[in-house]
Parts: structure tokens; C-alpha cells; sequence
């Protein structure tokens, strides 16, 4: 028998969907030391991990497991979640981006006055959308931007052609991209290499775009973004996730006329579809069979 233990937010939920589903051999425990099998949320586990010692595979109930990444402990298969959250993210960028480029916040407040005031504004098509990230949410977002009849370049560390994109470079010619952007997407994971990366210096070729982070907060370099909003580099800023979560009342994303606060939400984790994908990946551990959506403890992703 497989001893699983519970750790996420939504544990009634999880303990709901295991009893309407139960899986062969697999049976719940309230005991951390004694699990085999996890299924839970990254932060909630990220202290306490070390307690597990019977630990043998992991299941991420995100797609971003950067607080297990981080951990020194290394000595058990760690899996997340993926293919499900390009729809939702891209809901997310379209909403936003729209919103903006319609002037739709401006109508509202137009409306409690009465006023009959239209703004010019310019279609999205045969815009530039660069996607920092080219995976499975990056390529569905890219997919989404051609249906505006946007240009949609990738990002990535291999620069592997992608049939969502018009083209994909290599994360060290990333400077290209950017300085040909009207639209920024960064679905960038947390590692070392991406930390910081926008910054002052490389949004400094951009040109009035729009920068979206619905990745990782470290990805961005707060203060740089700040100097490339005032520079004039960016536009408009819509950001999800944050160096700090949540973020700091005092901090001067939240006044910023030029900066929309989201607190990450811009893709949840519904239990249904992470249910289903770790019902499907104990099935391949009790017939030994690799996992899917394995992580890399020494890429970070």
C-alpha cells in the first residue's frame, strides 16, 4: 500500500475528489513522517518537507514549485501541473490587454457622468507580442495573439522552433525581441538565470510597449520596471505575481497610475483538472512507468 498525504489549501476538496475516485492501493494518512506520496501545495510544504522521510514522489498541485526547488532536500520525484493553465492565462492577458488598448476603465468612469467621450485607439492586429517562455502556456497564449492577427515572437534558453510562434530566439538575443515588442509576456520560471532579467537595462530598448508578468515575480526587477515606466520604455505594467506575496501595503505598485496589482490569480489550480492529473500519474507509479511533468531540481523548472 501507498500512503498519501494531504497538504494544500483546498484539502476537503482533494479528500472529496480521492473518495468519489479511489485509487488502488493507495490510502490516506494524517501523518507526514509516514506518506510515500504527496499531493500539495508547494508553499505549504516547503518548511515542513524535511519531516517526510518515508518521501518517495511528490505531486505539485502548481504549475510553479519554486519553494520545493529551493529546498536542499533533493532525494524524491517531484512532478507539477502543466497543459492547463493556457486557456486561463490567456483569458488573463487578453482581458487586460484589451481593457487597456479599448480604454475601458475610461468609459466606466465616463458613464457615472454622463459623458459621451470616445478616445481613439489602435486594433491589435499586426501588433508584436514577445513571449518570454515557450511552453505550454507560452505557446497557447501565442496562439491566442494570432487570432488577433498579432506577430508573436518566442523567448526561450534553446530558441527550439514552436509552431505558435512566427519565430523563436535564444534568451540571449532577447534584446532583439524586446526592442520590437508592443506586448511583453513573461511566463519565465524562477531559476537563476531569469532573476532580475527585465530590468532597467534590457526594458531601456523598449519602445511605449505593455509588460505583462504572469510567471514568477523575480523575473522582474522592481525598480528597474519602476525607472522604465518613468523613462517611458514601458507604457503600462500588469503584473500577477511579485517578489513579495502578498504584496507590501507600502509598496508603489499600488498607487502607480502605470501599474495594475493583480494578486496572483491570473491561473488557478482547480482540483478537478489536478486531480486528474496525478489519478493518471499514480497509475503510472504503481506500474512503474515515468511520471509526467517531471521537474529538474538543478534547471529549476
Amino acid at each position: 500500500m501507498h500512503q498519501l498525504y494531504l497538504c494544500s489549501a483546498k484539502h476537503d476538496h482533494y479528500r472529496a475528489l480521492l473518495e468519489a475516485v479511489p485509487l488502488p492501493e493507495l490510502v490516506l494518512t494524517d501523518s507526514l513522517e509516514d506518506a510515500t506520496i504527496i499531493l500539495g501545495d508547494p508553499p505549504k510544504l516547503a518548511a515542513r518537507i524535511e519531516k517526510a522521510t518515508q518521501l518517495k514522489w511528490l505531486q505539485s498541485t502548481y504549475a510553479g514549485a519554486d519553494a520545493l526547488l529551493n529546498a536542499p532536500r533533493r532525494d524524491y520525484i517531484l512532478t507539477n501541473v502543466r497543459g492547463i493553465f493556457g486557456p486561463l492565462m490567456s483569458e488573463y492577458v487578453f482581458g487586460e490587454l484589451l481593457s487597456l488598448t479599448r480604454h475601458l476603465p475610461h468609459y466606466r468612469e465616463m458613464q457615472q457622468s454622463a459623458s459621451w467621450s470616445p478616445t481613439p485607439y489602435k486594433g491589435l492586429t499586426g501588433k508584436t507580442m514577445v513571449v518570454l517562455g515557450t511552453g505550454s502556456i507560452g505557446a497557447h497564449v501565442a496562439s491566442t495573439a494570432r487570432h488577433f492577427g498579432m506577430k508573436t515572437i518566442g523567448v526561450s534558453r534553446s530558441g527550439h522552433t514552436i509552431a505558435e510562434f512566427d519565430k523563436v530566439l535564444k534568451t540571449q538575443d532577447m534584446s532583439s525581441a524586446l526592442a520590437n515588442a508592443d506586448v511583453i509576456v513573461s511566463i519565465l520560471p524562477s531559476t537563476q538565470e531569469t532573476k532580475g532579467i527585465l530590468n532597467k537595462e534590457t526594458l531601456s530598448v523598449c519602445q511605449d510597449a505593455i509588460l505583462f508578468n504572469v510567471g514568477r515575480g523575480p523575473a522582474v526587477d522592481e525598480q528597474g520596471l519602476l525607472e522604465a515606466i518613468d523613462s517611458g520604455h514601458i507604457q503600462h505594467a500588469v503584473l500577477d505575481v511579485f517578489c513579495q506575496e502578498p504584496l507590501p501595503a507600502s509598496h508603489p505598485f499600488w498607487q502607480h497610475p502605470s501599474i495594475s496589482v493583480t494578486p496572483h490569480i491570473s491561473a488557478e489550480s482547480f482540483p478537478e483538472q489536478v486531480f486528474d492529473i496525478f489519478a493518471d500519474n499514480y497509475r503510472r507509479w504503481i506500474k512503474g512507468e515515468p511520471l509526467n511533468y517531471v521537474m529538474d531540481f538543478s534547471l529549476g523548472y
